[in-house]
């Protein structure tokens, strides 16, 4: 049973009740939920790639032949994951199955991960999606993209 934070501030004795309240209006502001995606992004578990290089630098090459700057350049890997890759699948994310429905690119030229659990959807950026063993068809423009956003 879901309950609200007033419902669970009501039980939980004084201090421990004050604890709560001031970590929740912490996380409700715009830096507590910076920081809350910086902790999730510092322990997500992304593994190295295994892939040649140079295949990858021939996928991001196939991507971007046509784009002018980076955002097109995005929108062209994008486009290619959207074609090749094998949705939906399921993967771990904090220790918790989902499903990954489609991806996206967002109004902040970022892609992500559409993932749903139960009624439960979130977008998870791309860059840090665990991928399942054995990863899906297609995994390997995810690979793509990330070497393509690494610092060059």
């Amino acid at each position: 049973m879901v309950r609200s934070l007033d419902q669970v501030m009501v039980s939980l004795p004084g201090k421990r009740c004050a604890k709560i309240e001031r970590r929740a209006n912490e996380l409700a502001t715009p830096k507590g939920v910076r920081e809350a995606a910086e902790r999730m992004r510092k322990t997500a578990k992304v593994k190295p790639s295994r892939m040649d290089p140079r295949k990858l630098d021939r996928l991001i090459e196939e991507a971007v032949v046509d784009a002018y700057d980076e955002s097109e350049q995005r929108t062209g890997l994008y486009t290619m994951l959207e074609e090749n890759l094998d949705l939906p699948f399921k993967t771990e994310v904090l220790g918790v199955e989902v499903i990954v429905e489609r991806i996206d690119l967002t109004d902040a030229d970022e892609i992500v991960a559409i993932c749903t659990r139960g009624r439960s959807r979130q977008a998870i950026p791309i860059l840090e999606l665990p991928l399942p063993a054995p990863p899906p068809r297609g995994s390997e423009w995810i690979e793509a993209y990330r070497r393509w956003s690494r610092p060059r």
